[in-house]
């Protein structure tokens, strides 16, 4: 098998240019990542699937983020509207991780249908008081042992439909009290601390195919980000035994400052396998990809067995599914 480039890309719109093509033929992404920019129907969203897997020549993963709430690409009318995943979990009570199973099901019979093959889900952050807005109704709850539960049925849900899940943010960002998407929050705790509550969920889903990392400082344990930081990426390979391929949250956001080149190369040296970076112009795209260049030995194994993991969907009753998901929720299955 050749060798994968170390980035997961995006595009600019419904089908990929002349000039898309050709880079991503030359940089060989190991993957590509879409938005709502990219969702027209069905059988456009497959299309863009098949341009982009026809420029590498090969069955490349293809992600989105499709978590159901306020974060989720593919949209009414053409695909269902979830409830926030705090308010169903709130909903479903006991049933709470059968109830996301069922979810993340039907999540993978949409993307599926389209030629996504990856989810960013489960989210595994804990919800604190403090949480921000952001991010506070797309957890699944404040206990530990609920939210790996709820993690394991929903990451068992998408591989049952033959999707990808991507445990993410780890080591978490639950506890940030800023949006990392415009500045870079600061969680002032200790290592055991981290270990034993933030970062317990991920452990428990240690075996998720693939990670996406927490753009947050732990000044307790490094004065740089924990995208950036060789100590927290060896706690999270370490400590919580986390093994799959972690991909980096989008290195674009305004939480890391620098040239995208410099933090790329700084985020597989602390220990990223594979840079994600979306929302840039084409010249930001080939910076990044440039940079990240070829995967590492370790990031390669890592990646080779997360495909592995991509199986045929099981046969499925979708109105089973759905009269068994709104009787768990008491007819709240969708956001209205």
């Amino acid at each position: 098998m050749s060798r994968f480039g170390a980035s997961i890309l995006d595009a600019d719109g419904h089908q990929l240019t002349r000039e898309e093509r050709a880079f991503f033929r030359d940089v060989n992404p190991f993957g590509f990542i879409l938005f709502a920019r990219n969702i027209g129907t069905e059988a456009q969203v497959a299309r863009l699937c098949d341009q982009m897997r026809d420029a590498v020549g090969r069955e490349a993963p293809i992600t989105i983020d499709q978590e159901g709430g306020r974060v989720q690409r593919l949209r009414a009318p053409l695909w269902r509207e979830w409830l926030p995943p705090l308010e169903q979990a709130e909903l479903a009570g006991e049933n709470a991780a059968r109830s996301f199973y069922l979810r993340f099901r039907l999540i993978a019979h949409e993307l599926k249908r389209c030629g996504i093959d990856s989810n960013c889900a489960p989210m595994l952050d804990i919800a604190f008081p403090e949480t921000h807005p952001f991010l506070k109704n797309r957890c699944y709850g404040t206990d530990i042992a609920a939210i790996a539960e709820i993690g394991a049925a929903s990451s068992r849900g998408m591989l049952d439909g033959g999707v990808l899940p991507v445990a993410k943010h780890i080591p978490g960002h639950g506890r940030a009290v800023a949006d990392s998407h415009f500045e870079l929050p600061s969680v002032d705790i200790g290592r055991e601390e981290l270990i034993a509550t933030d970062g317990a969920p991920f452990a428990a889903v240690k075996d998720c195919p693939m990670g996406m990392t927490a753009h947050i400082l732990y000044p307790q344990i490094d004065e740089r980000p924990a995208t950036l930081s060789a100590s927290v990426m060896e706690l999270i390979r370490r400590d919580l035994g986390f093994d799959g391929l972690i991909m980096t949250d989008d290195i674009s956001m305004k939480a890391l400052n620098g040239d995208l080149g410099d933090l790329s190369r700084a985020a597989l040296l602390a220990g990223c396998d594979v840079i994600l970076h979306c929302n840039g112009t084409l010249e930001e795209r080939r910076t990044v990809a440039e940079a990240a260049g070829e995967m590492s030995d370790a990031a390669q194994e890592r990646a080779e067995r997360a495909l592995a993991l991509r199986q045929k969907p099981d046969d499925i009753d979708i109105s089973a599914i759905e009269a068994e998901l709104e009787a768990l929720l008491n007819g709240r299955v969708y956001d209205s």
